[in-house]
């Protein structure tokens, strides 16, 4: 594989065509023996891609090389959904792959030559799997759609049909033959035990399709019934009692196929579930690229109170745009009591998750001065700190980009005489950073000093008030050795560098979760909800409407059931989303949301649930930190930039796999147990186990300028 990675992201309808429909009804029937070494030399010859046809298995041996499968994937992509949640997979994950517009009359045509050749005199393939739309795209009788089943015989390369219908060409009786068809929301499919014991061995059983709004057909699909050759991993009950497949492996013809017979796009859970087990099948379980099930949750301004929704008002008593307000808190805010600390330890160890208490520790000493000298909350979390992971949120929470000026709703950024920006200065930046990691030195708790969170994310560009970075913010940065600071990933999802040089930080983008920092209870989350998130019409603010990535409710919550009812399913979901798409970067919300109503735990309680509800034991959940998650994300970006470039060379020859690429580039690599990492002497076990495999960010050894790994042969 020596060629960068296509970025050609594709979006399109849930269902294929019928007119595909209809070609793939004339696929050819199936035969279920695979054929052999020399019947599949000779199909190699007869395609052109090898040189002569070896009559016997033992002179095919001596003759013949064993081949070179690159490690990179061919993806047909016809504009639709299915292709694109495969590629969309790939692409997270760091699988190099090659995209086939069949849309762009310029494409290359496949052949014999597109798909293999010949390099020290060994012949290779140049890719390990296939994607296609459906099983025939070319045509049955194309000749491309024979140079690609020769390919597929020849080598042993495996294929996948993204989207296909139930019928004999595919392995499965028709619909009609006691299968099924219709529409899936809500159904059931189950992990069968093959597929537990092959490429799903990451999911516990059963899958559920999402049903997301009854009032939506959001995801269709076919279920038939296996024949000979078939090996059914998620299926579902028939109406006489039997199984019927949705998804399954055929084994025909000397090839086999992943056969998916239902709709889906790349955010469905159903598909997100099913993801990685695509491409492990498809890739044989060897790859590069990981993934992981991450989670991990900030909670900010602990210690410091946080302002409180008016309900009346519709704004918040303190915020510069809320009428009368000073930048305070007001006289009613949210804080967390020692009870409430108390439940998020017992919660943590019953639950088997970890928080990230994002601290200002200038703010707690201020509400103690405030209060007789006493603060049973942090007596109660400094007592329990060690049950924590403990992050730096300046001393006081500042504003700490430009100067703002509240003369103006919104707030803008204040100008000198000369009309230059003001900017909150280098000093007071790093005292700030300085001040907070000392009074936690001084309390005993444990911080990453290379960690930070400012507050509101300032210092970094604010848009449309500050479209820069406050240029004093990298100095102190670096003053203080903050490598990772956080920023909002609504608004820069992208990991970015802050300063130059040596001490230069990078960024670390976090989720907002819909659960709001200004609220106590669970009525007034509901009510500030429906403000944003209702019509005009209906009593809210509109926003919904002038904004065109927006929707609008299609009635207001009731503020005593809306939350439960509403807005906890919905944020689980997009939680999990995050989650199950091998996205590292942390959630975060607000010290608030573990105080009164204690609104955050219903949100991770279900997500927790229904982690483990789809997960094997081998699949748990991954809690990064901070730093851990920058660290990935800066992987990646380098990997993918040495795949872009062409930079990377991975292969693998019989059991063993080659990968090189530039020299300080990590390399992402999945394989099976057993696999050994090749050292100048010996070799050693390769990887972390997740997901039933092994897997880990590597480098080659001593002396060494390639990773090289032993698979297991038996």
């Amino acid at each position: 594989m020596d060629s960068g990675r296509s970025r050609t992201p594709r979006t399109g309808a849930a269902a294929r065509s019928h007119r595909a429909a209809r070609a793939a009804r004339t696929a050819r029937a199936p035969r279920t023996a695979r054929a052999p070494r020399t019947a599949r030399l000779a199909a190699l010859a007869a395609a052109g891609l090898l040189a002569t046809v070896v009559p016997s298995a033992q002179s095919a041996a001596a003759a013949t090389p064993v081949p070179r499968i690159d490690l990179t994937v061919l993806v047909v992509d016809d504009g639709g959904s299915a292709v694109d949640a495969i590629t969309a997979e790939l692409e997270g994950s760091g699988v190099p792959y090659r995209t086939l517009d069949l849309a762009d009359p310029n494409r290359p045509v496949v052949t014999a030559g597109f798909l293999s050749d010949t390099v020290d005199g060994r012949p290779r393939a140049k890719y390990q799997g296939v994607v296609l739309p459906y099983e025939s795209v070319f045509g049955p009788d194309s000749a491309e759609q024979a140079a690609l089943v020769a390919y597929e015989q020849g080598f042993g390369i495996p294929q996948v049909d993204a989207y296909t219908w139930a019928h004999p060409g595919v392995g499965l009786d028709y619909t009609s033959d006691g299968g099924w068809s219709g529409v899936l929301d809500g159904a059931t499919g189950h992990v069968t035990a093959a597929g537990q014991a092959g490429p799903f061995r990451d999911l516990r059983g059963p899958v559920v399709f999402e049903d997301n709004d009854p009032g939506v057909s959001e995801s269709y699909g076919y279920a038939g019934r296996p024949r000979a050759g078939f090996t059914s991993y998620l299926d579902m009950p028939a109406a006489d009692g039997g199984r019927i497949s949705l998804i399954g492996e055929y084994a025909h013809d000397g090839r086999r196929e992943l056969v998916v017979t239902f709709a889906y796009n790349r955010h469905q859970r159903q598909f997100r579930a099913l993801a990685r087990g695509i491409v492990e099948w498809l890739t044989q379980g060897v790859h590069l690229g990981q993934s992981r099930n991450y989670l991990s949750v900030h909670v900010d301004d602990v210690f410091a109170p946080d302002a409180r929704w008016d309900t009346a008002r519709n704004c918040t008593p303190g915020d510069l745009d809320c009428p009368g307000g000073d930048g305070e808190a007001g006289d009613n805010p949210v804080r967390m009591t020692a009870a409430d600390a108390a439940y998020a330890a017992a919660w943590q160890q019953s639950a088997g998750f970890r928080l990230d208490l994002v601290y200002n520790g200038g703010q707690g000493e201020q509400w103690r001065t405030e209060h007789g000298g006493t603060d049973p909350l942090a007596t109660r979390l400094i007592a329990d700190r060690a049950q924590y992971r403990w992050i730096n949120h300046t001393y006081t929470h500042p504003f700490l980009g430009c100067v703002q000026d509240a003369t103006t709703v919104p707030w803008s950024c204040a100008k000198d005489t000369g009309g230059a920006t003001k900017w909150v200065t280098r000093s007071e930046i790093s005292a700030q950073i300085r001040d907070n990691l000392n009074w936690a030195t001084g309390k005993g708790i444990a911080v990453d000093r290379t960690e930070l969170v400012t507050g509101e994310h300032s210092g970094l560009k604010t848009l449309p008030q500050q479209p820069a970075d406050n240029p004093n913010l990298a100095g102190a940065l670096a003053d203080n050795g903050v490598k990772w600071t956080a920023s909002d990933n609504s608004r820069e999802p992208a990991q970015r560098t802050v300063g130059t040089g040596y001490g230069a930080a990078k960024t670390v983008p976090r989720h907002p979760m819909n659960v709001y920092y200004n609220v106590g209870t669970a009525a007034e989350m509901a009510d500030e909800y429906n403000w944003i998130y209702t019509s005009r019409a209906d009593g809210g603010s509109g926003l919904c409407e002038d904004n065109p990535s927006s929707t609008c409710l299609p009635a207001p919550l009731d503020t005593a059931t809306g939350y439960a009812s509403h807005i906890v399913p919905q944020e689980a979901r997009t939680a999990l989303t995050h989650v199950m798409g091998n996205d590292p970067r942390p959630h975060y919300v607000h010290q608030s949301n573990l105080a009164e109503d204690r609104l955050l735990y219903p949100v991770l309680d279900r997500v927790l649930a229904d982690h483990r509800a789809l997960y094997a034991a081998n699949t748990p959940l991954v809690n990064p930190s901070q730093k851990d998650t920058g660290t990935e994300l800066d992987r990646r970006a380098a990997w993918d930039r040495a795949l872009d470039a062409g930079q990377v060379t991975a292969y693998r020859i019989g059991a063993t796999v080659t990968v090189k690429a530039p020299s300080g580039v990590a390399v992402p690599l999945t394989a099976p147990e057993g696999t050994r990492k090749q050292l100048l002497l010996g070799t050693a076990v390769f990887g972390t186990a997740y997901a039933g495999t092994r897997s880990a960010w590597s480098t080659p050894e001593l002396l060494q300028s390639a990773v090289t790994l032993k698979l297991p042969t038996a």
